[in-house]
């Protein structure tokens, strides 16, 4: 980092993205809104930018990074691509779907993003902001949630800043993030299956039962709100902060009429609420697991962790 104290905030415009991409291009840290979640973007191929990642959010050095391209092209020089692994860019890139493949020997990558691993978690972002800064510059970007380890993901500037103002450089404000859950994480395997390691937006492979961590967002204890949370919740008790969904009214909703991609949507700005209020213990209504609704239930259950 620049030695500065306080984060800038720029508009994600052309003038917003110029100074981004010199901030990275200078190893600098720059949040950035995908479709997902923001992310706390550097340059993939400097080990001290990658460096700055994990000392900014105090991440863990065994959790990997995903890398962010502008598509397969960009891609392949990073990762050996089976016939099954494009077709499975092809049909959901650009979007939220990042591939686990085998890392190419000759890349130049920084080696902390695959913490220690021979793959590499690639991505192509849809959220055009992001696809700008990717065209802005001349490198792949490794961009894991923008916020401290273990702590809430942000969809919005104002999360990012709750954990991060001071530490990194630049967060670029595209407003509320519209998918609200990390991106789906398949790993596609030698043989060709696809295994799911993360729920996200998209139904994609089998779930994994891997212990392994192969890939973001596997630790047990994650998106912590920093409180007690008890889930399948009916009611409040006294002391509790009830987020709610469908028929199970609380102090905050998920979504009143039970929609699933609403709930994803809002999940984060529901658990960044709950933490901020005086209640000392987090009580969440039960959602449905099917959809998306397994991806919201599996952040739910890192964070009761």
């Amino acid at each position: 980092m620049s030695g500065k104290n306080v984060t800038e905030v720029r508009l994600a415009d052309a003038a917003g993205i110029a100074e981004a991409a010199r901030i990275l291009e200078s190893g600098g840290l720059v949040a950035v809104p995908t479709e997902t979640v923001y992310g706390l973007a550097a340059r993939a191929d400097s080990a001290e930018a990658v460096a700055r990642i994990y000392a900014a959010k105090g991440r863990p050095d065994f959790n990997p990074l995903i890398v962010h391209v502008a598509g397969v092209e960009q891609a392949a020089r990073y990762a050996e691509f089976s016939p099954e692994a494009i077709t499975l860019a092809e049909a959901h890139w650009p979007g939220p779907l990042t591939l686990v493949l085998p890392r190419r020997n000759d890349v130049t990558l920084a080696p902390a993003v695959s913490a220690g691993l021979l793959t590499v978690a690639l991505r192509a972002p849809a959220h055009p902001a992001m696809r700008a800064l990717l065209a802005a510059v001349n490198f792949p970007l490794a961009a894991p949630s923008a916020n401290r380890s273990g702590f809430i993901s942000p969809t919005c500037a104002a999360h990012v800043l709750a954990s991060l103002d001071g530490r990194i450089d630049m967060v670029l404000d595209g407003g509320a993030t519209p998918a609200g859950v990390e991106s789906t994480i398949v790993a596609v395997r030698a043989d060709g299956s696809v295994e799911e390691l993360r729920p996200g937006p998209l139904q994609i492979g089998t779930r994994g039962e891997g212990a392994s961590i192969e890939a973001p967002g596997q630790l047990a204890s994650h998106y912590a709100p920093g409180k007690p949370v008890r889930l399948g919740a009916l009611d409040a008790g006294p002391d509790e902060f009830l987020i709610g969904f469908g028929p199970v009214e609380g102090d905050i909703t998920l979504s009143a009429g039970g929609e699933l991609a609403e709930a994803a949507a809002r999940l984060y700005a529901c658990l960044h609420e709950a933490a901020r209020a005086p209640h000392p213990r987090i009580a969440v209504a039960p959602v449905p697991d099917e959809g998306v609704g397994r991806a919201i239930n599996d952040r739910l259950r890192r964070a009761a962790a």
